[in-house]
């Protein structure tokens, strides 16, 4: 959920039951992992309980070390991530868009932000329900509330 930090800036994250849920899947991969080895279970078992245990304990840690996901003031947008958050000034910022699915019918959306890096590098930037814990159709407009006047509308997808 999006935490109201003040009249000018914003910022979404993980939900925090979510992250809990993924350390807890991730001690209880670590924890099969441990005792596949302890039993000396077959190569291939063990292989499979460690690629999980790993793979679970990153997507834990990056649940909690990317908070916040996405904060939005009036200097720019900040983007959280595993090692470190990148800050992006508005003229950095490019389009922003939301872009809406359907599969398996179900409707998805994203919110998708054209930056340019201080390097002249381009990125897109794209953030779920999950990175944001809200719908990206209800943080389209709030991102546009706290951008500059000179700023570009939302796309329709």
């Amino acid at each position: 959920m999006d935490a109201d930090t003040g009249p000018h800036e914003r910022e979404w994250s993980p939900a925090v039951g979510l992250v809990v849920i993924g350390w807890a899947a991730a001690v209880a991969a670590v924890a099969w992992c441990v005792l596949l080895w302890a039993s000396h279970a077959d190569p291939a078992g063990r292989l499979i309980a460690g690629v999980a245990a790993v793979g679970l304990v990153v997507a834990a840690l990056y649940g909690t070390r990317a908070r916040p996901r996405l904060r939005v003031d009036v200097d720019g947008i900040t983007v959280g991530g595993l090692l470190r958050a990148r800050h992006y000034p508005w003229p950095l910022v490019g389009d922003l868009r939301v872009l809406t699915t359907r599969r398996l019918g179900l409707r998805g959306s994203l919110l998708e932000i054209d930056a340019t890096t201080a390097d002249g590098g381009e990125r897109l930037l794209v953030f779920g329900r999950l990175d944001l814990d809200e719908d990206p159709q209800d943080v389209a407009p709030q991102v546009l509330a706290l951008r500059p006047a000179r700023g570009r509308p939302v796309q329709p997808d």
